[in-house]
């Protein structure tokens, strides 16, 4: 069975190991696997930096009530059909 000092110590072993393996590579192999990473991880900050407004907003919506009223507020006076407004969670 699975405790929470050999999750925590499998983890530090599989850190350790990772590190280790790193420490081990040579130059050449660091520089390309590092390239390699920061391809895959522009796409995912580009994607954080797109989203970090909505976050931003989904964020004051849940902790200030203005907010909330405010789109609430944008929603009635665009007159949206009944059907639209079910789809983004306002409907009957």
């Amino acid at each position: 069975m699975n405790t929470p000092e050999s999750i925590n110590s499998e983890s530090k072993n599989l850190s350790h190991l990772i590190s280790k393996s790193w420490d081990n590579l040579d130059d050449s192999k660091k520089s390309t696997l590092t390239k390699i990473w920061k391809v895959l991880t522009y796409k995912w900050q580009l994607q954080i930096l797109f989203n970090v407004p909505f976050l931003i907003w989904l964020g004051l919506d849940k902790s200030i009530m203005k907010v909330h009223e405010f789109d609430i507020y944008i929603l009635n006076y665009l007159h949206l059909p009944n059907w639209a407004l079910s789809f983004i969670g306002f409907g009957q």
